[in-house]
């Protein structure tokens, strides 16, 4: 394939390209809490997701063709 084209015109809102970093940093210290006794624990009670790098997504109705390519 020479180029692949989104089907989605769906964006981050934020320049970060992934939130990655993240969210190792947010499954270690969720380990880490279930290895020191804590044992019903899920990830969004150790963590916060509005505290990372990628805000959310948004929906672009009339998106450029430049920004539907990958």
């Amino acid at each position: 394939m020479a180029r692949s084209y989104r089907r989605t015109p769906v964006f981050a809102i934020t320049n970060a390209k992934s939130e990655k970093q993240d969210k190792r940093k947010a499954n270690r210290l969720l380990r880490r809490k279930v290895r020191q006794g804590d044992i019903y624990l899920v990830l969004r009670e150790v963590s916060n997701v509005w505290s990372f790098s990628k805000d959310g997504k948004n929906f672009w109705q009339f998106a450029a063709a430049q920004h539907m390519r990958k």
